[in-house]
């Protein structure tokens, strides 16, 4: 039953960060017109992370180029000064770092006070107990199966038990489970089997060109 539920919302998120940047506006229109669900977009500081990438002007620029969800992933410290601005921007999700915000369950607060979905996103060292006192205020929790800070990276396999144990933890909550990191038709039926029902993919879309042929292949290896 769990699993059944799982695959009937199993949603693909291409991560624009394995896009070309000269053509940012038309990589997204392509991403919708290939059939994605949501548009996965990864903010970095240069301090939490070890790169640098979209501010707020940029999501602006780009969110009339489609109506699919914006899921907004901030990997920046600190989180909040800034969560009203991607919220202005364009975001429909807005995911949070555990290891970033010091006052997290405020955060997740305040995300949902302005109308947008609140994320919480976990590294691969963080362990999944740091979600249980604000499980209830979360729409989403993202697992890194990689270290953030830039694409293209491998899968790791430790992860999958996180994602098991987290899907235990959620039950019937109405929650979505992402994971980002190393997704390619390799992985993904792992992911979605232990629980994932989003899935995020860089360079498993973008560098083949053919973005409709891709995230058809990533649907038919998800199982």
């Amino acid at each position: 039953m769990l699993f059944r539920s799982v695959a009937a919302d199993f949603k693909i998120a291409p991560s624009i960060l394995s896009s070309d940047f000269a053509r940012l506006g038309d990589e997204v229109k392509a991403i919708d017109a290939a059939g994605c669900d949501y548009v996965h977009i990864d903010v970095m500081d240069g301090h939490f992370v070890p790169n640098l990438t979209f501010g707020p002007p940029i999501i602006s620029c780009i969110r009339p180029c489609t109506d699919k969800v914006f899921d907004v992933h901030l990997m920046i410290n600190p989180a909040q000064p800034y969560l009203q601005d991607y919220a202005d921007a364009g975001a429909d999700i807005i995911t949070v770092h555990a290891e970033a915000d010091a006052h997290l369950d405020r955060s997740l607060q305040f995300i949902r006070s302005i109308g947008k979905k609140a994320g919480i996103s976990l590294n691969p060292g963080t362990p999944e107990t740091v979600v249980e006192y604000v499980i209830d205020k979360v729409d989403l929790i993202l697992v890194m199966s990689v270290n953030p800070g830039f694409g293209g990276q491998s899968f790791i396999g430790s992860q999958l038990e996180k994602i098991r144990r987290l899907r235990q933890m959620i039950g019937e909550r109405p929650i979505d489970l992402e994971v980002d990191g190393g997704i390619n038709t390799k992985t993904i039926g792992d992911v979605v089997a232990a629980g994932a029902n989003v899935v995020v993919a860089g360079s498993a879309v973008f560098n083949d060109g053919d973005y409709e042929k891709s995230i058809s292949a990533l649907r038919a290896a998800a199982g």
